[in-house]
Order: structure tokens, then C-alpha cells, then sequence
């Protein structure tokens, strides 16, 4: 496994996953990962029921596919750990890839993450995706040029690339967010229509619950 010039343990670690909370919303991040805050809605039940489904640890060979669910993984470079949803490593024939214990031959990863919802124009799971791919190259000390979110809402799976732009801002956005957790600072609220499907709006925002809750009691009178 390679690793970073700079390591110096795992101890300043944050989770893979808080990198797309921190795309999404940076007060979010800092409400669970600094905060400890949660708070259940019907889209964060609905997301946990997704990935049960997925996560169920055993792998499968189907040919020239082998499967991993569940795999852990770590980038140094990132200063990211976390689990993949899943792992496909395909068979190549090129000699390119990584090998596998037990297995003959070189194979390609192409991690692959669920999502309940939709595709997105924002890249916030894209970056949580490049951010796995770093961590398998690392890893596995191969290329992995692509992969695949799969949304729940349409039952169909979006492409990835791995660009050299989208790396540069997975590891930009990296750095920024260890740079806010060192901080200490909670980032001020960033309002919008985002904020509607956020399971910690009234956590963030209490004044906006109070102040519908005050409007209805008003028309309601």
C-alpha cells in the first residue's frame, strides 16, 4: 500500500463519506463529524435501507467479475477512511490492473456507490466517489480511471470518470474540509432550497421551525 510523504498515523483521519457532506453543505458537515448531531428523515431511512441492502459483506464471482461489498478502505494522501458500497474488479487482458490473492490473471476496479435519490448536477457524489478511487489506487498501486453511482429513484447506473479536474477538486475540497475540523469553527448556515431535504434543518436553522410553526398557529386561528 503507498503512502503519503506526510502520514503520521490514523488518528487525524476523517470518514470517506463526510467528503460529500461537506460538497453539500459545510455547516452540515460540521453539525455530524464536529457537532455529533443527527437527526432521521424519510430520506436518510430510506438511504440507510438502500445501503443495508447492498452492504452485506459477502463477495461473488460471476466470471470475469469479482465482487466486493463492504471493502474498507484508507487514502493517505486524502486523510480518508471509510467502506465502499461495492467493488467490481473485471478481468483484463491487457496485463493492466491489479492481482488479487487466489485469483489468476490482473483485474480492474471500478467502485461503484448508491445513492437513493436521483442524478445530480453538483458534483457532491461524484467527489465522494473520485475520493474511493484515490483510496483503491493507493491501495492497490493501480489506475482506476472510472466508475458508477447508482441512484435509487431511476434504478440505473451513472457513469464516472475520473478526470484529472475532478481529482484536483476531490483533493482541493480534501484539504479544505481537515482544515474546518482542525478549525474548530462552525461554518455559518448556507440557506437554500437544499435545505428543505436536510434531516438537521431544524438543528441548523431552529428559528425557521419556530417561525413556520408561529405562521400556522396564525392562519390556523
Amino acid at each position: 500500500m503507498t503512502r503519503h510523504a506526510d502520514y503520521k498515523g490514523e488518528e487525524d483521519y476523517l470518514p470517506l463519506s463526510a467528503l460529500q457532506h461537506f460538497a453539500y453543505c459545510k455547516r452540515q458537515f460540521a453539525l455530524i463529524h464536529m457537532d455529533i448531531e443527527w437527526e432521521e428523515n424519510v430520506l436518510t431511512a430510506e438511504g440507510q435501507q438502500l445501503h443495508q441492502r447492498v452492504n452485506s459483506g459477502e463477495s461473488e464471482s460471476r466470471g470475469d467479475h469479482y465482487v466486493a461489498r463492504s471493502l474498507r478502505l484508507i487514502s493517505h494522501s486524502l486523510r480518508l477512511i471509510g467502506v465502499s458500497d461495492i467493488v467490481e474488479f473485471r478481468r483484463t487482458i491487457n496485463n493492466v490492473g491489479c492481482r488479487l490473492p487466489g485469483r489468476s490473471g490482473r483485474w480492474q476496479p471500478f467502485p461503484i456507490e448508491y445513492k437513493r435519490g436521483r442524478s445530480k448536477t453538483d458534483d457532491w457524489d461524484r467527489l465522494q466517489l473520485c475520493a474511493q478511487a484515490i483510496a483503491l489506487e493507493e491501495m492497490l498501486s493501480t489506475r482506476v480511471p472510472e466508475g458508477a453511482i447508482f441512484y435509487g429513484k431511476s434504478r440505473r447506473r451513472e457513469s464516472v470518470q475520473f478526470t484529472d479536474s475532478l481529482r484536483q477538486e476531490t483533493e482541493l475540497l480534501a484539504q479544505e474540509m481537515h482544515s474546518v475540523f482542525a478549525s474548530g469553527v462552525r461554518p455559518p448556515p448556507e440557506t437554500g432550497t437544499k435545505c428543505e431535504a436536510c434531516s438537521l434543518k431544524d438543528i441548523c436553522l431552529p428559528e425557521c421551525g419556530s417561525v413556520q410553526h408561529y405562521m400556522e398557529e396564525i392562519f390556523r386561528e
